[in-house]
This record gives structure tokens, C-alpha cells and sequence, in this order.
């Protein structure tokens, strides 16, 4: 029978791969580097080196940067666009920035599709889903020629009010099917966002469209060479909402993975804030090009109903992760006479200077190598020896240019990235009311670990909180999540003219579709479950907060429309500091999310110290421009019980724990390390 469940998660330098022996109960991870040309080989090689035999895997789901990666450097595919007819303008008009009215360098973010792969369409659906007048089926023929002639590699559809009924998004499809092929890609907008707001819908299967073909090839790529080696379960891919769905269900809604990358590890600190009781975290991934922030409120992950991704939005749920460039590839470089450390990043090939692969810039990494931070032999599970000679060439040549010595730049390269990953954690905060220090900081990544203490201190946070596997912490999220599936109906009523029986028959079919669709995802009945929700905003307002349902038939209770608005104030005073309850609302989106629970790992518990000593040595390691005596253990050998002070280094396969002076170390029952400014005397 298979014994392991894997998970896998792509980044810019490494990929990451966790296993859990469900005969041992035991957890192991590793990482392979990432192989930018080609990501199915980075996948299939830390497959290989965890375990023998693909038929062993009982169960196998990895986060996918594909779609993503061809978003954020401009290479998806060619879009042709079919709107209504008379309103083909409305994505290229978009919407005005609110947020930023006086801001006198906005930019309008570039739309996918130019202007003339805008097509319009005759045929109109009215508000309230009749038809005023028939699809134009010439003019979608007409528009599948153009998209042949022209190498379109996708079309998008989006005509006005098709969340409402989608007849002529469908029959278009139909049409484009014939013309161009069953294998050719035509993203609907009704089945991308079923959601009103004509712009936000449009882009979201401009996007989906756009993303849809590279993701596709990849996951059938990907899925043929497992099924080469052995794997004998469907593959499952994470969601950007935060669970998984089989990479069949994924080929036909790529957008739902679009975010997958770096949403496991804010499910992650979902399964360590249930394990561990801390029910408020920030989760900091620091990989090899960028910084994630993550919250958990209250012991559930922060989810949002729309993302926006270098300003064009997309309807659909979503963990929210704020992103900046800030990784340990960012590099340092000086501009008007001052230093900088990212956006830009060395990747994985070359990458820093210190991996001896040609690069020649100080990145972030060859910082902290220069100041004795990184343990240079056994770097990434061994998989590489990093050169200090390079990296202290490539600090030393920008820090001429300040007249100051490799150390002192190399101190001053951390402090500006450091400065610059706490305002990304302020943003996803502070800007919302919420203070950092009523939380602990969980740190993950390759990085992560190595600047987490520095940014706890800076936002006066008590607790840093580093779990196992820190490098390899969202895949061990991934094996955390369930099967979801997300379903969205349009229900715009006043509170004084809504039927509570309707509403509640609307969510109980939209529950029973979820249910449905979670048996051709192979889950039990017994497995399933589903929650509801609803868009909520006051009577002529302009924006909606989500708010959660017991179940579906809550709405037939005498005091729903009570009960409705007082949990909407409470969201909207934790949200916005001030809230209204008696003043009239309006409900606006249905929300169902349909679940099919997989089941957990269970925690392993980590060994209790049987004496208060512990392998170690000392090194020097430089902190606040002194090189000071450290500690320098391997985590493998502390065990619950063990405490010590730093400053310290504690060396792992996936990652590198760096505790200033000042902090005290140590462990709790399922092997995290904790770290504690130091009780003043």
C-alpha cells in the first residue's frame, strides 16, 4: 500500500519537497534547486531524492508558480477579447483609482489585450438575465478567423450581465470550439468570476486566459512524467484560495492556482496557530526573490474575495499575501548616492555571488555569508559549498564606493532589507488596524529565519516562532489543507425586501452543486462539508465585507436580518473603525465554499532533552559592528528542555535561525523554536 504523502512547492531558487511517512509518522524534507527553463525537472528531481519509488505515494499535491511567473513577466499567450457591442470599451477604461485620487504618479496599470484585439459583439442580456436581442453567432465566427489569422493563443469572453445568464457565453464558446478546435482555449467570464462588476470580470478571464495555456501544458507535462515514473494518485495542485483541487479540475480553472505559490504557507500557520493555541500570527516567507506577509486572525487565514496582481483585479478567494522584492538573491546596488537592495534578484542562475556560478553582485545572502551568519559548507541540504572569498569581493566592490569596510556594508545591506520587509509586514497590519505586537511572528522560508528576530525587534514583537522545516514550510502547509471548491451567485436585496426562503434555497443549491462536484474529485461523502457566506454593504455604499453563515438555512430564522447586522458592524468597525448598526444594508454576493477533508498528519511530538547540554561550537559572528563569540548548533540536536541565550546560529537542511544578542532559544512539544527578548534584570 503507499506509504508517503508528498507535497511540493516551486520557488524563484529552490524547490521544496516534504514528505510524511504515514507507517512511521514521521515528516522529512529536502530541496532540489529550481529549473527555471523547465520546472517539471526541479519537481522531479526532489521527487526523486525522498523517495525510491513514485508507486509509494499515496497522495501528492505541490504549488504551481507557472501561471504566475507568466503574468509577472509579460510572456502568456496572445488574448482576443469579445465584448457586448457598444461597451467593448470598459476594459480599457477600467475603473478609477479611489485609493489614490492625489497621487501624481499613478500610472493606469497596462491592460493584457490591446485595443485592437477588442471585439465587439451584437446581442445584449439585460440586467435581470432576458434577452433584448440575439447573439451576433456570425460576428464570434468572424472573431475565431481573426483569432486564427492573427496567432492568438486564447480567446476571452465577456459579455454584459452573464453572471446573471450566461446563454450567449456559452453558445460563443460553442462557436469558437468549432472554429478553432476542442483543445483551443476560451476563457468565459461567467465561469472565471460569476460576479457583477463588468471590469473586475473581464479581466479576470482576460487573466485566465492569458495564464490558462502555459498552465495547462505544464500540469499535463507534469502529470504524463509522474505517470511515466509510477505515481499511480492524481496529482493536486494548490489553490489560491488555500485548498487543492486534482490537476484535471485545475486545467479547467488555471486561474484558481494563479497564487497557489505562496498561499501554503499562510495555511501552514493556520495548522500551527490550531496545534500551538497562538490564535493571532504573522507569517513571514523570506525565499531566494521575495518577502511574503500572511496573518492569521483569530486562527483562520485572512482570505479575500479579490486579488490584484500589478494593479489588474481578479474576482475570486484568495489568501491575502502582501509580496515585496526581498529575497536572499535581492540584490544591493546604489542609487543618487544611496544603497538599495532589490526589487531585482540574482534568481538561481547565477544567483549570489557565493554560489560560484558567475554572479558577481552582493546580494542579501552574500551579506550574511560575510558576516558569518551562514554556515557555508552543507548550504540547501548539502546540495552546494558557498565560496566567502566571492561573496566578500562582491560586498567589498559596493562598499568602496560608501568607504566602508565588507562587514560594515554587509551590516548595512541587512538593515535596509530588513527596513524594508517591516513595512510590507506594517502594510498588511498597521494600515488596517491591526498591531503587530498583539501577535507572534512565524518564520519560514530559506531566509526567513535568518532576519526574522531583527524585524521582530524593530515592530516590538514578543515572540518569534520558527516552526520545523522552516525552508520548506509551505509544502509542509500543503499537506495540511482539503479540497475546495468556491461557488459565487449574484443576490442583490435590501435587507427589508429580502425573502429569507429564497435566500436560504439559493444557498442550498449552491451547496448541493459543491457537494456534487467533490465526487469527481474522489471525495467520500462522508468527507464533505460545506460553508456560507455573504457580500454585505450599506445601502448605497460602493464596497462589500464578507459575512460568514452558520449554514444554509439560517436565513428562514426570525432574527437572521438581527443577527446579519450585527456581525456586519462588528466586521466593519474591526475593519474600518466605525460602524452604523441600524442603518440600512444591502446584500449583494452569495458565497458557498464546498470542502472534501483529506485528512491530517498527525503532529509529531519532538524528544524531550534528557541533560541541559547540547552539541555545539562557537564561531565569531559579527552583530551591531562587533564580531561576537556565537553559539553555532545544529537544530537536529536540541531537543524540548534545551534553553540558551544568543547570539547564536542554528543550522538546518532547510534554513539558517540567526539570534542576536539579547533573545533566548528554545523549544516546544512539536519541535518549533521560540525566541524571547530577554528578561531585563
Amino acid at each position: 500500500m503507499p506509504r508517503y504523502r508528498v507535497s511540493m512547492d516551486i520557488g524563484g531558487t529552490f524547490t521544496d519537497v516534504v514528505t510524511y511517512d504515514e507507517r512511521e509518522g514521521v515528516f522529512a524534507a529536502t530541496k532540489a534547486s529550481t529549473t527555471p527553463g523547465n520546472l517539471s525537472e526541479g519537481v522531479l528531481l526532489g521527487l526523486d531524492a525522498v523517495v525510491d519509488r513514485p508507486s509509494d505515494i499515496g497522495f501528492l499535491v505541490h504549488g504551481t508558480t507557472q501561471g504566475l511567473n507568466a503574468f509577472l513577466e509579460r510572456r502568456g499567450v496572445p488574448v482576443l477579447l469579445l465584448a457586448t457591442a457598444g461597451v467593448e470599451d470598459s476594459y480599457h477604461i477600467a475603473r478609477g483609482p479611489r485609493t489614490r485620487l492625489y497621487d501624481l504618479h499613478y500610472r493606469k496599470p497596462t491592460p493584457l489585450v490591446p485595443r485592437r484585439d477588442v471585439v465587439g459583439i451584437g446581442g445584449r442580456i439585460a440586467a435581470d438575465g432576458t434577452e433584448l436581442a440575439p447573439l451576433d453567432e456570425q460576428a464570434v465566427r468572424d472573431a475565431a478567423r481573426q483569432a486564427r489569422e492573427r496567432g492568438h493563443g486564447a480567446v476571452a469572453v465577456a459579455f454584459l450581465f452573464s453572471y446573471r445568464n450566461p446563454v450567449h457565453e456559452l453558445r460563443a464558446r460553442e462557436i469558437l470550439l468549432e472554429e478553432l478546435g476542442e483543445d483551443f482555449t476560451v476563457s468565459v467570464s461567467h465561469e472565471a468570476a460569476k460576479e457583477w462588476r463588468e471590469y473586475e470580470r473581464t479581466s479576470s478571464a482576460v487573466i485566465e486566459g492569458y495564464t490558462g495555456p502555459i498552465v495547462r501544458r505544464y500540469l499535463i507535462d507534469l502529470e504524463r512524467r509522474l505517470a511515466g515514473k509510477g505515481l499511480g494518485v492524481p496529482l493536486h495542485v494548490m489553490q489560491s484560495s488555500g485548498g487543492i483541487l486534482t490537476a484535471e479540475s485545475a486545467r479547467r480553472r488555471p486561474l484558481q492556482t494563479l497564487l497557489s505559490g505562496p498561499v501554503g504557507g499562510a495555511i501552514a500557520c493556520a495548522e500551527l496557530s490550531r496545534q500551538t493555541g497562538r490564535r493571532n500570527l504573522i507569517g513571514i516567507d523570506m525565499g531566494g526573490t521575495s518577502f511574503d506577509v500572511s496573518l492569521i486572525v483569530d486562527g483562520e487565514p485572512d482570505v479575500s474575495a479579490e486579488a490584484r496582481l500589478e494593479g489588474l483585479p481578479m474576482l475570486m478567494s484568495v489568501v491575502n499575501i502582501h509580496t515585496v522584492g526581498a529575497g536572499g538573491g535581492s540584490v544591493a546596488w546604489v542609487e543618487a548616492g544611496g544603497l538599495r537592495v532589490g526589487p531585482r534578484s540574482a534568481g538561481a542562475r547565477p544567483g549570489p555571488a557565493c554560489y560560484g556560478r558567475g554572479g558577481t553582485e552582493p546580494t542579501v545572502t552574500d551579506a550574511n555569508l560575510v558576516l558569518g551568519r551562514i554556515d557555508s559548507d552543507g548550504f540547501a541540504a548539502g546540495q552546494m559549498t558557498l565560496d566567502a572569498g566571492l561573496a566578500t569581493a562582491a560586498v567589498t566592490g559596493i562598499a568602496e564606493q560608501f568607504g566602508l569596510s565588507a562587514t560594515a556594508m554587509a551590516e548595512g545591506i541587512c538593515d535596509v532589507a530588513n527596513s524594508k520587509m517591516a513595512q510590507a509586514i506594517r502594510t498588511i497590519t498597521v494600515s488596517r488596524g491591526i498591531e503587530p505586537r498583539d501577535s507572534a511572528l512565524v518564520a519560514f522560508g530559506g531566509a526567513g529565519p535568518m532576519h526574522a528576530v531583527f524585524l521582530a525587534r524593530e515592530l516590538g514583537i514578543a515572540e518569534t516562532v520558527v516552526p520545523r522545516f522552516p525552508g520548506a514550510f509551505s509544502a509542509w502547509g500543503m499537506l495540511q489543507t482539503q479540497i475546495r471548491q468556491d461557488y459565487t451567485e449574484p443576490y442583490f436585496f435590501l435587507d427589508v425586501d429580502l425573502d429569507g426562503a429564497g435566500m436560504a434555497a439559493a444557498l442550498t443549491r449552491m451547496e448541493q452543486v459543491g457537494l456534487d462536484a467533490l465526487t469527481h474529485e474522489g471525495v467520500a461523502g462522508d468527507r464533505r462539508s460545506a460553508s456560507h457566506a455573504v457580500d454585505v454593504r450599506y445601502a448605497a455604499q460602493e464596497y462589500t465585507i464578507t459575512v460568514p453563515l452558520t449554514d444554509a438555512t439560517e436565513p428562514t430564522r426570525a432574527d437572521f436580518l438581527d443577527t446579519l447586522a450585527q456581525r456586519f458592524a462588528t466586521l466593519h468597525e474591526s475593519r474600518y473603525g466605525h460602524a452604523n448598526l441600524g442603518a440600512p444594508i444591502e446584500l449583494v454576493t452569495l458565497r458557498t465554499a464546498a470542502f472534501g477533508h483529506l485528512g491530517r498528519p498527525e503532529p509529531q511530538q519532538w524528544p524531550a532533552a534528557t541533560t541541559a547540554e547540547f552539541p555545539h561550537r562557537i564561531r565569531t559572528v559579527v552583530f551591531d559592528g562587533e564580531p561576537r563569540p556565537s553559539i553555532v548548533a545544529r537544530r537536529d540536536d536540541l531537543f524540548v528542555g534545551h534553553t540558551f541565550d544568543g547570539p547564536a546560529v542554528i543550522v538546518e537542511d532547510t534554513a539558517t535561525t540567526v539570534v542576536p544578542p539579547g533573545y533566548t532559544v528554545s523549544l516546544d512539544d512539536i519541535g518549533s523554536l521560540l525566541i524571547r527578548r530577554k528578561e531585563s534584570k
